[in-house]
């Protein structure tokens, strides 16, 4: 299993920034990709980020260059820096995590969410 602590949330004026972590912890051979995704009530979750183990990234269409997403592999972690806030990002965001995990006979891949954070982000 895979247990992931979120941080970072938070209250943050327009314009202002929030920098989101994600650490995995618990039994896995290895953490392949880590993203951040986030939600609004009444709407369908929405790919933010997302970083590979070979540290290739890719970005919803709305974050243009706003967002940073970046990894500490030995520590399996990641981290959202989220510049130039805007009301619109207001949302519960969640870390999700592809680890390869020890299945029945042979090494599968699962995918794994967070309890999300909730940033909001005031005009």
């Amino acid at each position: 299993q895979v247990h992931l602590v979120e941080s970072g949330g938070g209250l943050v004026q327009s314009g202002g920034s929030l920098r989101l972590s994600c650490s995995a912890s618990g039994t896995f051979l290895s953490i392949n990709a880590m993203g951040w995704y986030r939600q609004v009530a009444g709407k369908e979750r929405e790919l933010v980020a997302f970083i590979a183990s070979d540290t290739s990234t890719g970005y919803g269409d709305f974050v243009k260059g706003r967002f940073t997403i970046s990894r500490n592999i030995a520590e399996n972690t990641a981290y959202l820096l989220m510049d130039s806030l805007k009301p619109e990002d207001t949302a519960v965001y969640y870390c999700k995590v592809a680890a390869q995990i020890m299945g029945l006979l042979e090494p599968v891949e699962r995918d794994y969410w967070g309890q999300g954070t909730q940033v909001t982000v005031s005009s």
